[in-house]
């Protein structure tokens, strides 16, 4: 686990190539199909070398979730498990990680009545002022929401409205699913995080160079997107989206795009911060593969 540019799927393949693993992509971008470059997908070429799973699940115009994404990898652990491997769970969507491990909590079904009162008062006020009311209802989650996600502030309203209580407090009293596994937990955090911000930073620059915006335009020709769609939300493609859509200039969308990115790291290390059996790491070590692989094979017992 990490924050974005922190080397996690590097660091993934050197463990791959030390022991008997399968990966499991715990990222909500790459369950996309066609969004290669900017959710730093594995090439085909690692893919055929190492065994990855939850990649190129469905489309751009479709949506995932983190009750399916616990379904999904619950039923794939076992069957690499009677492959006599181990299943290494790699990525930074930390809601991913959480649901698995202690399941997710029961919420009311969406409510149209409300939904569209809040979508209203959205339009007539924005989805910044939409926040404000949240934070007053539910600090705890909308501490955790960046105030233009419309999406994540109607839900968490509209659960304030429906139950009468913050959902964070639902969440965290209703009982979780046992998960039957055990858990050696590897964080990569910075030492630096100004260093992380470089990381981040550069790494976007060689995502343009490698036809970042040709992939999204291609994205936009070849499906039905809105700026509102889950595909469209992720840090990068946001971006370059609006830019496509001559809402932004060139190089409002790059520093747009890295700005985005930092905030998705920052958040990462707050998830990260909140978790309890961590062994950390210092992702910008340049010894940080030998120290993880000696660490595994001084703590790993099989399953």
């Amino acid at each position: 686990m990490g924050p974005t540019a922190s080397g996690k799927s590097n660091l993934a393949i050197e463990i791959a190539r030390h022991f008997l693993v399968e990966i499991i992509s715990v990222d909500s971008a790459q369950v996309y199909r066609h969004m290669n470059i900017g959710s730093a997908k594995p090439s085909a070429a690692v893919q055929a070398e190492i065994p990855h799973h939850l990649i190129d699940l469905i489309d751009p115009d479709s949506s995932y979730s983190a009750a399916r994404f616990r379904k999904d990898t619950l039923s794939i652990l076992p069957e690499i498990i009677a492959r006599g491997k181990v299943p290494l769970l790699t990525g930074g969507t930390m809601l991913y990680f959480k649901a698995l491990q202690q399941g997710l909590a029961t919420l009311p079904a969406a409510d149209e009545t409300i939904r569209c009162e809040l979508e209203q008062q959205a339009a007539e006020q924005g989805w910044p002022a939409m926040h404000a009311v949240l934070n007053q209802l539910d600090p705890v989650t909308a501490n955790r929401i960046q105030p233009n996600d419309s999406q994540r502030i109607q839900r968490a309203l509209e659960v304030c409205y429906l139950t009468g209580r913050p959902m964070s407090d639902i969440l965290n009293q209703q009982q979780r699913n046992h998960f039957p596994y055990r858990m050696l937990k590897i964080a990569l955090q910075p030492s630096d995080r100004s260093k992380l911000h470089d990381r981040i930073r550069e790494r976007f620059h060689q995502m343009l160079a490698a036809g970042l915006v040709d992939e999204v335009r291609m994205l936009c020709e070849r499906f039905q997107l809105t700026a509102d769609m889950p595909a469209m939300r992720c840090v990068g493609y946001r971006q370059i989206y609006h830019y496509l859509k001559n809402e932004i200039d060139f190089s409002e969308m790059q520093e747009k795009g890295i700005v985005a990115t930092r905030r998705l790291a920052k958040r990462q290390l707050t998830w990260l911060r909140a978790m309890d059996d961590l062994h950390c790491f210092d992702c910008l070590d340049t010894q940080l593969s030998q120290q993880v692989i000696h660490f595994i094979q001084k703590s790993y017992n099989p399953i």
